[in-house]
């Protein structure tokens, strides 16, 4: 991590993603049964952490998201993507480690900067400021129903006040010279002109022979891995909001979805009891059980399409574990029973062969493309260095050149479709990380693509209209600045993680 204080061309490329959860989801609990069999989380400080303090500080994990403290929360979850579980380790980690060394540094910030704080909070402000009917309402519907109360929100702003002083500690010596700043300002504005050259697998496999051999090598090389796909079959139960409930907001829309979670909990609890049978257990609850026909999982039933995490989850089932924990969806709750395996088997040769050819081709085309780039990149590099017109370089090695739209490192025009906005913009990305630092006239080196690969070419970088445009330099400054104070927070944290010796309980 420290070597990113040494890159300060890095900066540029940071984007803290914050995953914005809906407040509908916040408060409908949602037990993890494959954890609540153990009695212990871990050890941290040489002390054991219990499952129920731990399931208690996954509470106030929540808790802090409906209070709309998104900054704490994400202070504390950092780099754990939109996996759940991960983002609730790590923050019940982290907040350990936050208490501990604030009580280390004799941090304690005091009553009424925590009154404070509170009345502040987003959850709590309307129009005029704080709206004491909305803190109300929330003690009443958002706490007190869950065993949680005035006290703990408390606990939360105190942990917040305590985190951010601990920030303005290690931001007391964090600076960034003006010339640096300056020219990063600059790299990161400038109106830059780009040039490609694209090479695609298509423009090389028809020159790809693989004889009978190759696929008899291959197919002895790889003859574990060549099998039909596993299917499966499953019956479930969807627990979903109506339709006119579908249509609920706030706090009514939390109430149903709360009653369904509830049901859902109810029933799975039904359905971990000895000799219980899914069908049956569903006719008790008075719901129907519905079927999927055989599916891969690489293409899921339309039946489970509702949520992409349905499919994956069946393939997590086993004979023995025949029952999924509640999977919550949009509108509700699916809870699924494996029904039927179709078990993946071996494939001879020439059932594989398909398969293998396309794999063989596939390879050799990107080992292909990987050495024509790099021979292209060295021609090009060296018709430049003997001062050769870069149309008669581009001529001579029978390419087509591509023009990039203009763009800058921070700003750039959007995608005119939005189907292909996300490969575009995938695909930007990779060309503004091999362009950033390049002048005019250089010639990237060649790069993969997700159709082949790239060669780019700098043809020119011009000062944007933002050039002079001081509020803009003061909000890149900040953000640089900003930058730079959480690689030395972040830092912070993990080397303080090492210090605290965590030990997880196993499973």
């Amino acid at each position: 991590m420290m070597k990113l204080l040494r890159k300060h061309r890095q900066w540029l490329m940071i984007v803290i993603a914050i995953l914005a959860i809906p407040f509908v989801f916040y408060f409908v609990q949602k037990p993890d049964y494959g954890a609540i069999r153990s009695d212990q989380f871990g050890r941290v400080y040489d002390r054991n952490v219990s499952m129920m303090e731990a399931q208690q500080t996954v509470r106030l994990f929540n808790l802090a998201q409906a209070l709309g403290m998104s900054d704490f929360v994400q202070s504390l979850t950092v780099g754990v993507g939109q996996n759940q579980n991960q983002a609730y380790t790590e923050f019940i980690l982290n907040l350990l480690v936050l208490r501990h060394e604030a009580a280390r540094l004799g941090i304690r910030p005091g009553a009424s900067e925590i009154a404070d704080r509170v009345r502040d909070l987003p959850a709590f402000r309307g129009d005029a400021g704080f709206d004491i009917k909305k803190f109300t309402d929330f003690v009443q519907n958002g706490l007190s129903p869950n065993g949680l109360g005035e006290e703990h929100v408390e606990q939360l702003v105190r942990d917040e006040l305590s985190l951010n002083q601990i920030k303005q500690l290690l931001a007391a010596g964090v600076s960034i010279p003006a010339a640096e700043i300056k020219t990063n300002y600059d790299r990161a504005y400038d109106i830059l002109s780009v040039n490609l050259i694209r090479l695609r697998p298509a423009d090389f496999e028809k020159d790809i022979k693989i004889t009978d051999e190759d696929v008899q090598k291959y197919y002895e090389a790889h003859k574990a891995e060549l099998k039909t796909e596993e299917k499966r079959k499953v019956e479930f139960i969807s627990l979903t909001l109506s339709e006119e409930e579908k249509k609920l907001t706030g706090k009514e829309r939390i109430e149903a979805l709360q009653k369904l979670s509830d049901r859902a909990n109810d029933l799975t609890q039904a359905l971990l009891e000895k000799g219980a049978d899914f069908k049956a257990v569903a006719a008790k609850f008075q719901l129907t059980v519905q079927q999927t026909g055989e599916f891969t999982a690489a293409a899921p039933d339309p039946k489970l399409n509702i949520d992409p995490q349905l499919g994956g989850a069946a393939f997590k089932l086993s004979q023995q574990e025949a029952n999924s924990d509640p999977i919550q969806v949009a509108d509700g709750f699916y809870i699924l029973h494996l029904a039927g395996v179709v078990e993946a088997r071996p494939i001879n040769t020439e059932e594989a062969k398909p398969k293998i050819v396309e794999a063989i081709k596939n390879s050799r085309a990107r080992e292909v493309i990987s050495t024509r780039g790099a021979e292209m990149v060295h021609q090009l590099r060296e018709s430049k260095k003997s001062g050769q017109p870069f149309d008669v370089a581009i001529q001579k090695s029978g390419v087509k050149i591509e023009k990039v739209p203009p763009f800058s490192l921070l700003e750039e025009t959007p995608p005119s479709g939005e189907k292909e906005a996300k490969k575009e913009s995938a695909e930007l990305t990779e060309i503004k990380n091999a362009v950033a630092y390049m002048n005019p006239g250089d010639i990237s080196d060649f790069f993969p693509s997700e159709e082949g690969g790239l060669i780019a070419i700098l043809e020119k970088r011009e000062a944007s209209a933002a050039a002079n445009n001081t509020e803009k330099k003061a909000a890149f400054e900040n953000r640089l600045l900003n930058n730079k104070r959480q690689i030395v927070f972040y830092e912070w944290l993990r080397e303080r993680q090492r210090s605290a010796n965590v030990q997880f309980a196993k499973g």
